[in-house]
């Protein structure tokens, strides 16, 4: 870990004097709301020692290269809504919020794109484009409150890819800020390019290590005009993940398949006080949601639908209203009814691997004195894992936490997953990342860190020690 310099008043007085001093804030109040992201463990929250809102792309330049020059680690912040502890300083020194970086730029018709600043809220890009009568494809489950450069900088997931893929799949190009201070565009609104190396996908997904993402080109779909989503309920949790492969290569296409344990089905229903959820009692919710351009082949696939969960198993199958996707939106929240302090791990593994990992998961948290809630992503190989720390001591929490995570990991390796499918890396999972990747991976993402970023000043402690 390289060694930084505290904040100063000199540095202080040049970053107000680049940015405005209204942006450059050090009262206390201001410093305690920027601690933390979405963590809960008090031991894992750090203070900034400044707080920094710029306009824009040239203000947040001037900003790298302050922090170069009186070596500052910098820390940017999107909508807060990571569980990584991606957004927390953990070395200490500036928190660079993307908060007024919000206007949506263009949206292009006829090329079905649309360019938006890194701080606009992704649901106002879904909708933005809904009204326009195209789709945006990303749709993590913090759409509410999340920014879009903050789902490129982790490749978010979310409900959709299984059809659509993950963020990376939705980006023409980027524009970022380097390490060092200069602003450069990556990419382009092209079906296909093969013109050197393909920048804006190693700056997706890269957490904020290499450059500070300002400004996005995203790709717009048709709108398809009909849909149905389908809640299929069983009680058998290998019975519910046998529906995957016969929906894929019945060539159903769904938009999505979503996976709820009972666990979860009884949490989220009490925290959204849903008295009349199906089959609270014992179900395992899996919610298929399906979209055509053509009525009649949206009534075709619900048949095939149907008729794949009944031979599956199902005991009930029936239509899912909005109350359904808020319970699946609120599994996260919904813990808190359960415990203050709970982790949610995001394992991947390929898909025909899944029901195995779910049934290894079961058997083995029976060793351990936390409660588990699993809900997946289930179409593209993601779960999620939810643990709650109830009543041990911080030792035992911390003691069986990792010793389960530990076996999850090495299990999901084995069977040719990854320890991370949409939520990254952050803080939280560095170790482990050191651990488990293939020693030769690892140097050349320490090689390309250290080469962009030789200060090492962009979100230090995070991902992997360079």
């Amino acid at each position: 870990m390289a060694k930084y310099n505290t904040v100063s008043e000199e540095f202080l007085e040049e970053l107000r004097a680049a940015i405005g001093a209204e942006h450059v804030r050090t009262d206390a109040a201001t410093l305690d709301t920027y601690k933390t992201d979405e963590e809960k463990d008090e031991r894992c929250f750090h203070l900034p020692d400044v707080v920094i809102a710029p306009a824009d792309a040239q203000e947040i330049a001037a900003v790298v290269k302050l922090c170069n020059k009186y070596l500052v680690p910098l820390t940017v912040r999107g909508g807060g809504t990571g569980i990584t502890d991606g957004a927390i300083a953990v070395c200490g020194g500036a928190v660079l919020l993307m908060e007024r970086l919000n206007k949506i730029i263009e949206l292009n018709k006829e090329g079905m794109y649309l360019v938006a600043q890194a701080g606009v809220r992704t649901i106002d890009i879904q909708k933005a484009a809904n009204e326009q009568g195209f789709l945006y494809a990303g749709d993590p489950c913090s759409a509410e409150s999340c920014q879009i450069g903050g789902n490129l900088a982790t490749n978010a997931g979310g409900n959709k890819a299984v059809r659509y893929g993950v963020t990376r799949n939705q980006v023409y190009a980027v524009q970022i800020v380097t390490p060092t201070g200069e602003i450069v565009d990556l990419g382009a609104p092209l079906k296909k390019c093969s013109t050197g190396y393909c920048m804006e996908q190693l700056v997706i997904g890269s957490e904020g290590t290499l450059g500070i993402i300002t400004q996005v080109t995203l790709k717009l779909q048709p709108l398809p005009p009909y849909r149905l989503d389908l809640l299929a309920v069983f009680t058998d949790p290998v019975q519910a993940m046998s529906v995957v492969p016969k929906i894929i290569k019945a060539g159903i296409n769904p938009t999505s398949i979503e996976y709820m344990d009972n666990a979860n089905v009884r949490t989220t229903s009490r925290f959204l006080e849903f008295s009349g959820a199906p089959h609270a009692d014992e179900g395992i919710y899996v919610i298929v949601t399906v979209e055509t351009f053509n009525e009649d082949e949206l009534d075709m696939k619900m048949e095939q639908l149907d008729a794949i969960c009944e031979e599956c198993g199902a005991i009930d199958v029936l239509e899912a209203d909005d109350r359904i996707w808020a319970m699946r939106r609120n599994c996260l929240e919904s813990v808190s009814l359960i415990s203050k302090v709970c982790t949610t791990d995001d394992v991947v593994v390929p898909v025909d691997e899944m029901s195995d990992m779910v049934k290894f998961i079961i058997a083995t948290v029976r060793k351990y004195p936390f409660p588990l809630r699993i809900n997946a992503h289930i179409g593209d190989g993601n779960l999620h894992i939810v643990l709650c720390k109830m009543d041990l001591s911080d030792e035992e929490w911390e003691s069986n936490l990792r010793r389960f995570t530990q076996e999850v990991y090495t299990y999901a390796y084995a069977h040719g997953g990854r320890l991370a499918g949409e939520h990254g890396i952050g803080a939280k999972k560095r170790e482990f990342l050191e651990e488990f990747t293939p020693a030769g991976e690892l140097e050349l993402m320490r090689k390309i860190k250290r080469a962009w970023d030789p200060n090492l000043i962009l979100n230090p402690g995070k991902v992997f020690n360079a």
